[in-house]
């Protein structure tokens, strides 16, 4: 298999799969061999066309995608697990205390060898005077001369800037890693998409979850946390944040939730993030609680026309540049400039990290165009303001680019406003 192949004997004439989680022997699920493979040499092509020797990681994002490793939420933002790549041969993971030894137990596609128990800094809380970053520092140079590129540039996503500081100290020359990074990962194979698409199924049930219990009454926290049972049980591993806002909350949109006890005609709208073995999804749905004005109505269909205009554009060779030209200008739907209004009418890739490539904004893709290829996952998300101040509509699908168009693959009714227990 190449680096650029979705996945061999891949028929776009088929349905994309959301199989479930149980591995069986009666179908091809997902192979996760060959998606640990292919994740390894999409890395490994990134790195042969950058002018990069080796990449450092310790955004836990890249780690699993290179090493197939996860110890779960607590490490998101620890910046304590780190990982060296440098394509000559297996990764080297240096994980947090006794995960080191779980994975050479459990992990066999990881050279036992290479997987290391480390610690840095975690966030400050250790300080450089401890001499952790000194320390890892001379090992990384050590195991680059080993590997005969210390003289080439070191790639870096994220670190702790004493880590920085150790990194330079030693001799190495540090540029940016996460460009590199984001090359690989963002054409998506067959089996990437198959989990997006299962996660996306997940959320699919939460939100008929949310539609029945959403009546006068009930709150914004507790759909959260209605939504939040129903996807740890249906296979989520990791719930990163639900959005859930209401009424005079809508606009403009404070990406949180509150309290906020639900009234009939409200307008409802939620975000759900979360992954399924890593994959994870942005979701919106505009919802009402028993009945809808003309002015939400109204604000609704305007929002269904921007995302539709924008999906029937997705294809290979489109630059993200066209897209963002059909959406709205931020002075149309009330604010003074993009950058007040970015993430409101936006694209953005998914997969490992809620935002991977393409960005598609009217902030940065008219500098900065971007051309959507085959293999790419992403989301579209419009909004548009109720005029009578009573809520806004928000409406989110999640596309997998086919040779000739995409597929929509959030799947819970979004076509028409969605009124919940309709009086």
């Amino acid at each position: 298999m190449t680096t650029n192949e979705i996945s061999p004997n891949w028929s776009w004439d088929r349905p994309i799969a959301a199989p479930g989680a149980m591995s069986v022997d009666f179908e091809e699920r997902v192979n996760f061999d060959r998606l640990r493979d292919y994740r390894v040499a999409r890395t490994r092509a990134a790195l042969q066309n950058s002018s990069l020797g080796a990449v450092l990681c310790f955004d836990n994002n890249n780690i699993r995608y290179i090493t197939s490793s996860v110890i779960g939420e607590w490490s998101r933002d620890k910046i304590c697990r780190y990982a060296l790549f440098t394509g000559n041969s297996d990764p080297y993971l240096w994980d947090f205390g006794s995960a080191a030894t779980h994975h050479r137990l459990f992990a066999p596609w990881l050279d036992p060898d290479r997987c290391k128990a480390g610690m840095l800094g975690l966030r400050g809380s250790v300080a450089e005077e401890a001499g952790l970053f000194r320390q890892a520092a001379e090992e990384i140079k050590q195991l680059l001369q080993v590997e005969g590129v210390a003289d080439m540039p070191l790639g870096v996503d994220i670190c702790e800037p004493p880590m920085m500081f150790a990194l330079q100290a030693v001799g190495l020359e540090v540029r940016d890693g996460q460009q590199m990074m984001l090359d690989a990962r963002q054409i998506k194979s067959m089996d990437e998409i198959i989990l997006l698409n299962q996660s996306a199924a997940i959320v699919d049930g939460a939100y008929q979850g949310i539609a029945e219990a959403l009546k006068p009454g009930a709150r914004e926290n507790q759909m959260v946390a209605l939504a939040n049972k129903l996807l740890y049980e249906n296979g989520s591993d990791d719930v990163e944040a639900i959005n859930a806002v209401s009424g005079e909350r809508c606009s403009p949109h404070p990406h949180n939730f509150t309290d906020r006890m639900y009234r009939p005609g409200d307008q409802a709208f939620f975000d759900i993030i979360q992954s399924y073995l890593g994959y994870r999804t942005c979701y919106y749905r505009t919802l009402n609680v028993g009945l809808a004005t003309t002015a939400q109505q109204d604000a609704y269909r305007r929002a269904r026309e921007w995302i539709d205009i924008a999906i029937d554009m997705v294809r290979p060779g489109v630059t993200t540049d066209k897209i963002a030209e059909k959406w709205p200008a931020a002075t149309e739907f009330g604010f003074a400039n993009e950058m007040e209004a970015f993430g409101l009418q936006f694209g953005h890739g998914v997969g490992l990290a809620l935002h991977e490539r393409p960005i598609i904004s009217r902030l940065v893709s008219f500098d900065n165009p971007f051309e959507i290829q085959e293999g790419m996952v992403f989301a579209l998300e419009t909004y548009c303001p109720a005029a009578d101040g009573n809520g806004a509509a928000r409406i989110e699908e999640e596309v997998v680019v086919t040779p000739d168009g995409c597929r929509v693959i959030t799947l819970f009714p979004a076509q028409d406003l969605f009124i919940a227990n309709q009086y």
